[in-house]
């Protein structure tokens, strides 16, 4: 498969003077500031293969710890100390790299186009950037932000409230080439703390995934948007999705910073509550016999998330889906 997108893997805030390690697509990686900009290459000297994270950045080069030797943003070795004449071509893999709006994003292809930022760019809005980690898969952790029917359980009191009445919603799936999503209406409001606070009379909630993993939630109200996250994940290794995205809200004058204040922590705490039960699922999953998940009635997106994961157009591409459901 074509590795010609991006794919967000750090805050901008996450790499100053220091370089800075990840794992992409298992690989490991190192991240630095070039005079050119943001730069990523493959996290081992090409001498003794040791970790280029753990050395230094000068003058816009990075050092190796070991011997010293030193690699442009090209991942061209441009010195080594001791050597006299002409320095051999000695290169480590370069990755694509690029900063947007507060993000870095890395590409083992050649993308033509601009990294795909959030479902709000271009309006003039309030964000927060955050990242997180969790046990488990792209598909999995996808599937579980945009799944409205885990928050009554996993949220209850945070998304949901601590009450049993059930609305009856109705939900449409629709899709194309790389996305799909459910459009939910009938539910006027969510009764959980995130809601009260921070929402109005509800008209209808979108949930939404893109290739490669970027899973997006919107939240309308009659006034227009009232929140919006987008989420871009990737299997850094087999067993961990690394998250980078963004936390949306109206300015509403005074009003949408001090919103914005409260949407990070109350955010952070349900990631929390997520990340212990896809890491309670990933370990459990390990015990044989081994079973793949069932799919569900109200799993309306599973199908078409794993088939654009895949390369493949989402079933709901060529037939839209009408689903009613209580919430």
């Amino acid at each position: 498969m074509r590795k010609d997108f991006w794919q967000a893997v750090a805050l901008s805030a996450d790499v100053g003077a220091k370089p800075r390690r990840i794992l992409f697509d298992g690989a490991p990686v190192v991240l630095f500031r070039s005079d050119k900009g943001i730069a990523a290459l493959f996290d081992r000297c090409v001498h003794r293969l040791v970790e280029l994270s753990t050395g230094k950045v000068i003058n816009g080069e990075i050092e190796c710890p070991y011997h010293g030797w030193r690699y442009d943003d090209q991942g061209l070795c441009t010195a080594i100390p001791g050597h006299v004449g002409e320095v051999p071509r000695y290169r480590v893999r370069r990755y694509g790299a690029i900063e947007r709006d507060g993000i870095i994003f890395v590409s083992a292809g050649t993308p033509e186009a601009e990294p795909y930022l959030h479902c709000m760019q271009g309006r003039d809005v309030i964000v927060r950037r955050v990242r997180s980690s969790t046990q488990s898969t792209v598909l999995d952790a996808a599937e579980n932000i945009l799944d409205a029917t885990h928050t009554h359980f996993t949220h209850k009191g945070l998304l949901r409230g601590l009450s049993a009445k059930r609305h009856l919603v109705r939900v449409e799936v629709t899709g194309g080439e790389g996305w799909v999503e459910a459009c939910y209406t009938g539910e006027e409001r969510q009764q959980g703390l995130i809601s009260r606070l921070l929402e109005g009379e509800r008209t209808k909630t979108i949930g939404r995934f893109r290739h490669p993993g970027i899973a997006e939630l919107e939240y309308w109200g009659k006034d227009g948007l009232a929140l919006a996250t987008t989420f871009h994940l990737r299997q850094a290794d087999e067993n961990t999705v690394e998250g980078v995205g963004w936390l949306i809200g109206p300015r509403q004058g005074w009003l949408g910073p001090l919103k914005a204040l409260a949407f990070k922590p109350l955010f952070n705490i349900a990631l929390s509550q997520d990340r212990k039960v896809l890491k309670s699922a990933s370990d459990n999953a390990r015990h044989p016999p081994l079973a793949s998940p069932a799919i569900g009635p109200l799993d309306f997106l599973r199908r078409d998330i794993a088939a654009i994961m895949a390369g493949e157009i989402p079933p709901a591409a060529a037939t839209p889906r009408v689903h009613q459901i209580e919430l």
